[in-house]
């Protein structure tokens, strides 16, 4: 088996020794054709990042009160640029695109149909997406964050994004229908956790975007078309946040999948435990869905019953994490002491630090406890009422998705793409692409940080420098936001690195073979339990959560609102 970078390159001759043992392995690859299939979503995935990343910058630019946009642009118009094409277009076609090749690698080649299922879902995603940044371009959905009312765009911009959203079905349905062939042609057998562990993202993705989808259809566009006056927005903001922190765990489970079965094959060892692989996901399935109202806690016309509820549902999720922190290290400590490491904190220096395969996705995960600590304090009640509306979310927004995720999909990629493309990652290449995961971590603890630090001092978020007035709590937050202008430049400069490797290993790296590492199972782990692939009685637990946190507080907003502003009608 060759290695992405050789002990020649980079001097790591433990580590080079445990890579011999395996030299003769063969590498099993992706299918070409399905290849070509993931390689197209990496190709819009990483020009989003490239756009959307420039529009921050812009952003941060803005907010330092030292920059005006040229040519009449808006800041809310870059603003929309920026949340879209890195919220929404980038992970979206890294997931797919990475979850199609993990199908395919671990559960076989899609067949004919499946395939065809993939690029029809591919097109629709791109035609939305065109349609939808045509709008925000002509200045027609400066909108925030998407589906948020009742800031209004152009219906265009709603169905573009709607069409994402049902290309996005099409192509998980296409990974669904490989996972339902595998369990048929090998009844009995556990199926392999890559593949299931997609099925799981699908599934929570198609039940989370109903929400989403309802306030497109029965709201949104016929309010944006005019066919109705008036729309009721907590209806819709309870739609959205159904779907918005679903939204969350749909970016992160992809990353979980690289440090649950990626990662240990990376650094030489094995997957601590299939068994507790399962079950995470399968929890993060129960209990990332019907938690979004912790995000209305400031919002009247929800009983705080419900608001109560949710909040405890959402700390159940801390549950999985815990889990999956518990996994990862057990494994990088076991590795490590195999490779020769003592005392207490020994093997931590026998990890794999100059292979970027593991630092950049490592870098992830440790941003990913300031995060997750930052997420306890959004969820909460009485600290809510602190950080509510203010930039602090955008710092917790920045440190989990913009960190613990994309650094995750960015040290995938490094393998992925040259995997993808019959070309090699080379010891040039590894340097610069972890020159770049040090560059985001630098860049963003000065950018986050003094986001979370004037977020605690009442900065709003989504403001533009100018609307602070010359108030003296204006002048207090301008540090801050001059330091989140160092940070972005940092950030940017990231990007630019990041999408150079890119660009080299699409095209100009030398032809090889480069592996796509998936990890054995530890033995002694015993036998999967078949309940954990038993999607009907997960179903009805998930099922039964949803009806019960979302039920009586829906029907509550819709009867008690205005005739006619809800989009909806009661008989």
């Amino acid at each position: 088996m060759t290695t992405a970078v050789t002990s020649k390159e980079v001097k790591q001759p433990k580590l080079q020794k445990a890579k011999n043992s395996i030299e003769n392995e063969k590498i099993i690859k992706v299918d070409r054709k399905d290849a070509k299939l993931a390689l197209a979503h990496m190709y819009v995935a990483f020009g989003a990042l490239l756009l959307g990343g420039l529009a921050g910058l812009l952003q941060v630019f803005v907010r330092s009160g030292a920059f005006q946009l040229p040519f009449g642009i808006g800041y809310y118009q870059v603003l929309t640029v920026h949340g879209v094409l890195l919220g929404l277009i980038l992970t979206t076609y890294f997931i797919m695109g990475f979850q199609f090749a993990a199908v395919s690698r671990t559960a076989g080649p899609l067949s004919n149909t499946q395939r065809k299922l993939g690029w029809i879902g591919f097109w629709v995603m791109t035609i939305g997406t065109v349609a939808a940044a045509a709008m925000v371009l002509l200045n027609e959905a400066s909108v925030l964050y998407t589906f948020y009312a009742p800031l209004q765009a152009h219906w265009i911009f709603y169905a573009g994004l709607a069409l994402v959203v049902v290309g996005s079905w099409i192509e998980g349905l296409s990974q669904i229908l490989r996972y339902a062939q595998w369990r048929k042609e090998n009844k009995g057998q556990t199926s392999p956790l890559l593949t299931f562990m997609a099925v799981v993202n699908n599934l929570m993705w198609f039940v989370a975007t109903l929400g989403v989808a309802i306030e497109v259809l029965f709201q949104l566009l016929p309010w944006s078309l005019g066919l109705v006056e008036r729309i009721d927005v907590l209806l819709s903001r309870t739609l959205f946040w159904y779907f918005g922190h679903a939204l969350v765990y749909f970016w992160l489970l992809p990353a979980y999948m690289v440090w649950y079965v990626v990662i240990p094959k990376v650094i030489g060892g094995k997957l601590f435990s299939d068994s507790l692989a399962r079950l995470s996901f399968m929890l993060f399935l129960l209990f990332s869905i019907p938690v979004g109202v912790h995000h209305q806690l400031t919002e009247p016309g929800i009983d705080g019953f419900w608001k109560f509820l949710q909040v405890v549902l959402t700390f159940f999720v801390i549950v999985p994490s815990l889990m999956t922190a518990f996994s990862m290290f057990a494994t990088f400590e076991l590795r490590g002491r195999e490779l020769g490491g003592k005392g207490a904190m020994g093997w931590f220096k026998r990890l794999p630090w100059k292979d970027c395969r593991f630092l950049v996705p490592f870098i992830g995960m440790i941003a990913f406890i300031p995060g997750g600590a930052g997420g306890i304090v959004n969820a909460s009640y009485q600290m809510n009422q602190l950080i509510h509306n203010t930039i602090w979310v955008t710092g917790h927004f920045h440190l989990t998705v913009a960190t613990a995720v994309v650094l995750t999909y960015f040290g995938a990629a490094f393998w992925l793409i040259p995997h993808l493309t019959g070309r090699k990652l080379t010891s040039k290449m590894n340097s610069m692409a972890n020159t770049s995961g040090i560059l985001w971590a630098v860049g963003m603890f000065i950018m986050s940080g003094a986001m979370h630090i004037a977020g605690l001092l009442g900065a709003p978020r989504r403001s533009e420098y100018s609307t602070y007035g010359g108030s003296e709590q204006a002048a207090e937050w301008i540090s801050y936001q001059i330091a989140q202008a160092i940070g972005g430049t940092i950030l940017f400069i990231s990007i630019l690195v990041i999408i150079g490797v890119v660009i080299n290993l699409l095209w100009f790296a030398p032809k090889g073979e480069e592996e796509f590492p998936v990890a054995e199972a530890a033995p002694g782990g015993g036998k999967t339990p078949a309940i954990l692939e038993n999607f009907k009685v997960w179903g009805v637990i998930l099922a039964a959560l949803i009806i019960i946190a979302y039920t009586i507080p829906i029907f509550e907003i819709i009867t008690n609102s205005p005739v006619g502003s809800t989009g909806f009608k009661l008989w």
